[in-house]
């Protein structure tokens, strides 16, 4: 079905969990979107799939992706699955966005890639914080040439992620579990969007601290990149510290964040725990996976985002950015820019729908002719990073990143 320049783009969703939760304020809320089918192994994520937006559910990824009625298909389905169904859609001749990590090998990564080339589709990776517009914001000020090149970035980001609810694939390493698949993606893509050379050099070191979550719940890690820059990412997942506090108290939504979060979230899933009782680790497994399932979209413990626009950018800790005549350091409103002659505030624009840069993308490529940011190269470079600091951390040295094409 051929679609007008100016028509919604029609978008079959695969995977209807905590992905597509956090996505479905920006797909309800952006009138360039319409979602038109669905595909889910939960019967209450379908049925309220279909009872919010007309669309229609399907009884397997494949059936979406055969769907006439799609165009793009929205691939936000478990990692480990992203590259079966991202193949899936090229095959029917759909265009693909899949949820970051884009998948678990670069094997996998080049298939996708193949398999869109050869379908004259398109390939899209998202939602990464790289897409926030006061990154976007920063990288505009780097390329105007007024503070001269990049010398160095630094990324840290504390939050409660090994404690939120997890399936047990998330907390195996193997299966795409931890945060060097889930969270060093953002890192990575903000900085080597920021530093806008390739990454030659990882040294890294990752930590595993809590044996009932045995994957990777924090790393520090430094990245050099052709022609002299480095960076410094440092993530830690273990629910203590939380450094909103150092984002004028705005969390990762862009919203404000109340105090005590994290403890929150420790408390919760030990709650579910206990309640498991007696009866071992599996029952234990099962329950939190239930939770989160019933956290998720369609579920009886969802809760739907608020519908007023939030008064800040979502984000991913602090940021700052070294160039030769300033350092640039990103907030929640913009870039504060620090030089010889003093500080000034250079605002980002609050998109009015959440994840808004997202769809600007995704209409530039499907409905202008843009070539994507966010495309398969791009995302498989990535990855190969976040790989690279496993093999670093496993291997106790400095490791080169397979590929390392040039930055868009």
């Amino acid at each position: 079905m051929p679609a007008h320049a100016s028509a919604p783009l029609r978008i079959g969703v695969v995977g209807l969990g905590r992905a597509f939760t956090l996505m479905l304020p920006t797909f309800e809320q952006d009138p360039r979107v319409r979602l038109v089918a669905a595909h889910d192994p939960r019967p209450g994520a379908q049925a309220a799939f279909t009872a919010r937006f007309g669309g229609r559910a399907h009884d397997s990824a494949e059936a979406v992706c055969a769907d006439p009625a799609v165009e793009w298909v929205y691939v936000a389905t478990p990692h480990q699955m992203h590259a079966e169904h991202a193949v899936q859609a090229a095959r029917h001749g759909k265009h693909v966005l899949v949820e970051k990590p884009m998948a678990l090998s670069l094997e996998d990564c080049t298939r996708m890639i193949e398999a869109c080339a050869q379908a004259g589709t398109q390939l899209l990776v998202g939602h990464s914080h790289s897409f926030n517009a006061p990154v976007l914001r920063a990288r505009r000020l780097i390329d105007s040439g007024r503070f001269g090149a990049v010398r160095m970035l630094h990324a840290m980001q504390y939050t409660d992620f090994l404690y939120r609810p997890r399936r047990p694939e998330e907390l195996d390493t193997a299966r795409g579990g931890g945060v060097a698949f889930s969270q060093a993606a953002h890192q990575v893509d903000i900085v080597r969007l920021l530093a806008g050379s390739p990454v030659e050099r990882v040294r890294a070191y990752t930590g595993r601290w809590d044996p009932q979550r045995p994957t990777e719940g924090a790393y520090s890690a430094l990245l050099g990149f052709a022609g002299g820059a480095f960076a410094s990412l440092t993530y830690n997942g273990y629910g203590h510290y939380d450094t909103d506090a150092l984002m004028e108290g705005v969390g990762e939504m862009g919203r404000p964040k109340p105090a005590g979060a994290h403890q929150r979230t420790r408390a919760r899933l030990q709650s579910v725990l206990e309640a498991a009782g007696p009866e071992g680790a599996a029952a234990a497994e099962a329950a939190e996976a239930a939770l989160k399932a019933e956290r998720n979209f369609g579920g009886s413990l969802h809760e739907a985002a608020p519908a007023d626009a939030p008064e800040a950018c979502q984000h991913f800790g602090p940021v700052i950015v070294s160039c030769e005549r300033a350092d640039l350091r990103l907030t929640p409103h913009g870039v504060e820019v620090i030089d010889l002659s003093g500080t000034r505030f250079e605002p980002a624009p609050v998109p009015a729908v959440p994840r808004a840069e997202v769809i600007d993308e995704l209409w530039a490529v499907a409905r202008e002719g843009a070539a994507p940011v966010h495309g398969g190269a791009w995302s498989r470079d990535t990855l190969a990073v976040c790989l690279a600091m496993l093999e670093s951390q496993r291997l106790g040295t400095d490791v080169a990143p397979a590929l390392q094409g040039a930055p868009a």
